[in-house]
């Protein structure tokens, strides 16, 4: 007579018990392998939606409503891709945990370290970025009660603070917070600049006040790619899918997360976007949330304050526990509450925060920032290495012969390397250009710079 016991454990569970990444997964310790689909979804959409959906509508200015909507879906479409390549690649590999971990069995070494390196610079440029909204945050619901430099320093002390919270167990319960506060904050602005006589930016008059919103816009090239680049940096949240899809229960259920994921990011984006320029035009603000003016204004950075704190502790947090891993790993000093264990994992916090701030201080505008990270970064985090890792697993199929779909996912691939490299030059030289445009437009004194920061159209 059988076991029930036995006919409790499925191959599914037993093929579990052991993981390639965690080790030893057993009911005595925490179970890493425990989120299911829903969970998946939620947290792919946190990584997703955060300070990139506010430069959305000021992209659509630049690029015009009809071509921006196309990039936009080009976009979601190619990052979909990689993040379905993401899914496919850890079932093959099953000891890859991070991005760098895929480098590493594609490239060895040289691999691992660019991509660690490119990981670590774009979560910093990120705290950046979180650390300027966050500024920007407070500096429209105070009215500007003091210097933005003292705000932006305010905001990377509370980005130290919570972000040396030494387990990313006790601190993703703030995702559960970010997420929804962020998406209530656009929401309040969409609602009122459609309701609103006219934005905040626009000329007073008597008359009748029309949107200049374009169907088709006429931007220069360091513009026009500069706007592309702030798109791919709001659908640059791909490099946390790595970690996502190592902690699911059954992996074989990502490619549908992702897939949904993607849908509901882009489908807000699309909505926020375009309702927001088009009510606005050319007098939209970035970010976006102070584009209705007023006391819509306070209440909008209000509700978003929560969410770019949390932001910011999130992005600050990765980086530093990457560093601090690969500080101590094999020492006793990893899992112990020794002196060296503090000061290293204080010292990693302290070290992220203090660059985080330096970038935030010196690159004061927020499109200019975030054009910049997703133009520098986003093809080597979200692009380039996933059709790598398409071709690395494919390639030896050329053996039984090259089908058509075979040739086809060939080109695609090669065409994505391709593409990626571009937007990393050009995207980079648009960027730098519009921060070298702001300091002109600034007389060179932006930098540190005390003026109220969230009143930027």
């Amino acid at each position: 007579m059988s076991n029930p016991k036995e006919e409790l454990e499925t191959p599914q569970q037993l093929e579990y018990t052991h993981d390639d990444v965690f080790g030893e997964i057993t009911e005595h310790g925490p179970n890493f392998r425990n989120v299911g689909f829903f969970g998946t979804v939620i947290l792919m959409m946190k990584t997703q939606i955060g300070l990139g959906v506010l430069a959305i509508p000021s992209a659509l200015d630049v690029l015009g409503l009809v071509p921006g909507i196309i990039c936009m879906v080009v976009v979601a479409c190619i990052t979909t891709w990689s993040g379905y390549t993401i899914g496919t690649f850890k079932l093959s590999h099953r000891e890859m945990y991070s991005i760098d971990d895929a480098g590493a069995i594609m490239f060895g070494l040289p691999g691992r370290v660019v991509l660690s390196s490119a990981f670590c610079l774009y979560y910093i440029f990120n705290s950046g970025s979180a650390i300027l909204g966050l500024s920007i945050g407070l500096n429209a619901v105070s009215t500007h009660a003091a210097c933005t430099a003292a705000f932006v320093a305010v905001a990377a002390i509370l980005g130290f603070a919570f972000s040396s919270i030494r387990t990313l167990g006790r601190i993703t319960w703030l995702a559960w917070i970010g997420l929804p506060c962020i998406l209530t904050a656009v929401i309040v602005v969409t609602i009122a600049v459609g309701i609103q006589d006219r934005p905040a930016a626009a000329p007073k008059s008597d008359g009748p006040w029309t949107s200049d919103w374009k169907a088709f816009g006429n931007p220069d090239f360091a513009s026009g790619i500069a706007a592309v680049s702030n798109l791919l940096f709001a659908f640059s949240g791909t490099p946390g899918f790595f970690s996502i899809v190592s902690e699911m229960r059954d992996p074989r259920h990502y490619g549908a997360a992702v897939l949904a994921c993607q849908a509901g990011v882009t489908a807000v984006y699309l909505i926020i976007g375009c309702v927001i320029y088009y009510y606005c035009g050319s007098y939209v603000s970035s970010p976006a949330l102070g584009s209705a003016g007023g006391v819509i204004k306070i209440i909008s950075y209000a509700f978003a304050l929560p969410g770019l704190l949390v932001t910011m502790t999130i992005v600050t947090h990765i980086p530093a526990k990457f560093i601090f891993v690969h500080v101590l790993r094999g020492s006793r000093h990893l899992t112990s509450n020794t002196l060296t264990h503090w000061l290293t994992w204080l010292a990693c916090t302290f070290g992220i925060t203090l660059v985080a701030w330096i970038i935030a201080s010196t690159i004061p505008v927020f499109d200019a920032l975030v054009s910049l990270i997703g133009a520098l970064l986003g093809p080597l985090m979200c692009i380039q290495p996933m059709a790598a890792m398409w071709l690395y697993d494919n390639w030896g199929q050329r053996k039984e012969g090259k089908s058509v779909r075979w040739m086809a996912m060939v080109l695609w691939s090669l065409l994505l390397i391709v593409l990626g490299t571009f937007m990393m030059v050009a995207g980079t030289y648009g960027s730098v250009d519009a921060i070298m445009d702001s300091y002109a437009a600034n007389g060179g004194s932006a930098a540190f710079s005390c003026a109220d920061n969230s009143n930027s159209v």
